[in-house]
């Protein structure tokens, strides 16, 4: 295992990486792992499906948005829901409804689980894990549930496997 280095947020936030943004935890940059086809085919359709329920509901569906759960603490969820407000800051700084991460091959189930921990602790409604390559999803509360059903009672919405699986 390499050394890591510490760095200040101000770094990480005025910083640029070759590929994917990092999410900042306690003075080290993370690296994210890389998407495949599969996660940025349902990465899209997730996008897709909330862009078209803003013609009913006040959503603002933003996918990759870097969030400041707390001091020493930016993620960047694969996709984020806000309603009824939109973020104002240029780093989000008030939980949103929903925040969902779509697994990758590269992805480690226990940093995974972690992260999903992270925005349930910050307030989080809604915390889902969706994975593209099993067409499984599950709801994060207290651990992992597997449902057929993804549903946002605040909006009378739900999302089902037919919505993001191709």
């Amino acid at each position: 295992m390499g050394a890591k280095t510490a760095i200040s947020v101000e770094q990480d936030l005025h910083t640029s990486f070759p590929g994917l943004d990092q999410e900042y935890r306690d003075g080290e940059p993370v690296k994210r792992a890389l998407p495949d086809y599969l996660h940025s085919m349902t990465q899209g359709l997730l996008v897709a499906f909330f862009g078209a329920l803003r013609k009913k509901v006040r959503v603002f569906v933003c996918p990759e948005l870097r969030m400041k759960l707390r001091t020493g603490l930016y993620l960047i969820p694969d996709v984020a829901v806000f309603h009824p407000t939109e973020p104002k800051a240029p780093v989000a700084d008030t939980p949103p409804l929903v925040a969902i991460e779509i697994l990758s091959p590269g992805h480690r189930l226990t940093a995974v689980r972690e992260k999903l921990q992270q925005y349930k602790t910050w307030d989080v409604p809604h915390v889902w894990l969706v994975d593209p390559h099993s067409k499984r999803m599950h709801t994060c509360d207290d651990g992992l549930v597997e449902s057929s059903t993804l549903r946002i009672p605040e909006l009378g919405a739900e999302v089902t496997p037919n919505d993001i699986f191709e």
